[in-house]
């Protein structure tokens, strides 16, 4: 069995609870486990407040009012990515993980509980500009799942 859906979406806050209720409308019908989906779904609103958030100045004084949401249930896997035109993340030597902010920090949070809650997390940027968040998490299915993988 294999899914996908993307959509292109206003940097607005109204967006990030559309994006989620898709995403968890979709893995319910087709029978993901409702953990597995919970977390899938907390980390795309991660992922989405950041495109509103930051998603926007390219650096060269124009704003985008958008970004896409694109996810892929195929097989045993699910993959989401978030796309944005702003400035991207801060180039940096190594492989980029999230920086772990402080406990008391109001902000900062949402990469790194991205990465706690899926299986595999990428973040790069776009070529000219703009951030990319994706993620994976492998899937587990309830036991009446219509849509189940054989």
């Amino acid at each position: 069995m294999s899914i996908w859906w993307s959509l292109h979406l206003r940097r607005e806050a109204a967006s990030v609870p559309l994006a989620r209720r898709l995403l968890l409308g979709t893995m319910e019908t087709a029978g993901v486990d409702p953990d597995i989906s919970y977390d899938l779904s907390v980390a795309l609103s991660e992922a989405c407040a950041n495109a509103v958030e930051h998603g926007g100045d390219d650096g060269s004084g124009a704003s985008s009012g958008a970004y896409r949401v694109t996810a892929y249930l195929d097989g045993e896997k699910c993959r989401i990515e978030v796309t944005d035109s702003g400035p991207g993340f801060p180039a940096r030597r190594g492989p980029r993980t999230a920086v772990r902010p402080s406990a008391m920090a109001e902000h900062g949070r949402g990469l790194c509980l991205i990465e706690e809650l899926a299986d595999h997390v990428r973040f790069r940027n776009r070529p000219g500009s703009g951030a990319v968040v994706s993620f994976d998490k492998i899937l587990k299915w309830r036991e009446d799942a219509l849509l189940r993988v054989s």
